[in-house]
């Protein structure tokens, strides 16, 4: 018989069956009742129970419903059991309550916030909405506040570091206040590097510090999971087509000042979820928001570059001095840059704790280098070299006392006595004569012996 039509036979699962069969030796069948069924499964008593609560919330988690079961009512079976009865009757009930498998996989779990507690944050791709203009490409940066879908929004035509924390500043700015915590994707600005589902997410140095110094938690979803920031990216519909559907615009600023005129319209509204109005959901929201600090952050682009012979160091194409007396060649050193500087960093501090080495605006395009002469103090600069195209007379030579100098040193030192060295040539033979040596003989000499 197969394994299937034992279980069918026998009432068990398959699992149980092939254990028996493949145990060495007799075994002890499994206890049934007096009427020859299995008994009762501890799971069956808690039945009611778990129904109660799936259909108070369907996607509930099984881990959850086995926590509850356990600390509320005494449930002593382990997780196994639960998971294994929650898929079974999750579907079952799902059908019930009128809900389609399909359904059931796009429902995800609603979360509620308390005022000022948070927003989300992310980019809109609106194209080449500007390229009339000469704008390639024009993005939306979009910051809502969790609790009263208050939005922000504001357009640029670059998706960078600098530029989108800077706008992080133009949103706390809009709102008069900073939330406790920011929902982000795993977007570059925010997350160093990608990791696998489930292990820590490494974030970037620069959002962390712009978070420290607003005071502010980042919250990066889970991969897989969009309708964690579902709000924001309900917003960027929103604004595409109440802002920009059917709307010429010749520049950023333009778009800029439609969403401000738009945005008294939208909190106006009623957010029909909660039949309340949106702007007075908003002030709730805005006194709960934290304070910004009198000072703002410059975030900054951060990379370790070589220091050239000519202590000359790149970045973005381009070329940039620090001083020669404070480096050598191939030292490396931080460069700081943000959209309107370029700082020089040395790696370890100076005697005097400073690491500052150099300042520059930063250049534009590519192939430029910044020259600041004073950067160069200490270098050799090639101004004692002398050249003459031998019109100009030398200056007389000082004559040594005679017998100072022999005449093997004189012609060492004086390369025209040495040219003047009359040199007395002799032919090969005479040697071979004095040695008293076979003469060496070419074939030229050969022939005329012969």
């Amino acid at each position: 018989m197969s394994l299937s039509e034992i279980a069918r036979e026998t009432g068990l699962d398959r699992k149980t069956d092939r254990k028996y069969l493949v145990a060495p030796g007799p075994s002890i069948p499994p206890r049934r009742s007096p009427t020859g069924r299995s008994r009762a499964r501890v799971i069956d008593e808690f039945a009611p129970l778990i129904g109660s609560m799936l259909r108070a919330e369907i996607l509930m988690k099984a881990a959850v419903i086995h926590e509850r079961l356990a600390t509320e009512y005494g449930f002593s079976g382990n997780y196994q059991r639960v998971k294994l009865y929650v898929q079974e009757a999750r579907p079952r009930i799902a059908g019930n309550l009128g809900i389609t498998p399909k359904q059931l996989a796009g429902m995800h779990r609603r979360f509620e916030v308390i005022p000022g507690a948070q927003a989300q944050v992310d980019w809109g791709n609106e194209g080449k909405i500007l390229a009339h203009m000469g704008v390639a490409k024009v993005y939306s940066f979009h910051m809502t506040l969790s609790y009263s879908r208050d939005p922000f929004c504001c357009f640029t035509t670059s998706q960078d570091l600098q530029t989108f924390f800077d706008r992080h500043r133009r949103a706390f700015a809009h709102f008069g206040g900073v939330p406790m915590t920011a929902v982000y994707d795993r977007t570059k600005t925010v997350v160093r590097r990608h990791v696998a589902p489930g292990e820590a997410v490494p974030l970037h140095p620069e959002a962390v510090g712009f978070a420290g110094h607003y005071d502010f938690d980042i919250d990066v979803l889970a991969v897989y999971r969009p309708t964690g920031k579902g709000r924001v990216d309900w917003q960027v519909l929103i604004v595409r087509d109440h802002v920009l559907s059917g709307r010429a615009f010749s520049s950023i600023e333009e778009k800029d000042a439609a969403f401000a005129a738009w945005v008294p319209h939208r909190r106006a509204q009623i957010y029909k979820t909660y039949r309340e109005v949106i702007g007075e959901r908003a002030a709730r929201d805005h006194a709960a928001l934290k304070s910004r600090p009198p000072t703002p952050y410059l975030v900054a682009e951060r990379h370790l570059r070589p220091v050239g012979k000519d202590r000359l160091v790149a970045f973005g194409g381009n070329l940039y001095p620090v001083p020669a007396r404070k480096v050598r060649p191939r030292q490396p050193v931080e460069i700081r840059a943000t959209k309107s500087q370029v700082m020089l960093h040395s790696t370890a501090p100076d005697v005097s704790g400073e690491t500052l080495l150099a300042i520059h605006p930063r250049a534009f395009g590519r192939g430029v280098r910044v020259v600041e002469e004073r950067h160069w103090d200490g270098l050799p600069t090639g101004k004692g070299r002398r050249t003459t195209t031998g019109d100009v007379p030398s200056r007389p030579r000082l004559e040594r006392p005679l017998g100072e100098e022999t005449g093997s040193l004189q012609a060492l030192l004086n390369r025209a006595a040495a040219t003047r060295i009359e040199v007395g040539r002799r032919p090969l033979s005479v040697y071979d004569e004095l040695t008293g040596t076979r003469p060496f003989s070419t074939r030229s000499e050969n022939k005329e012996t012969s």
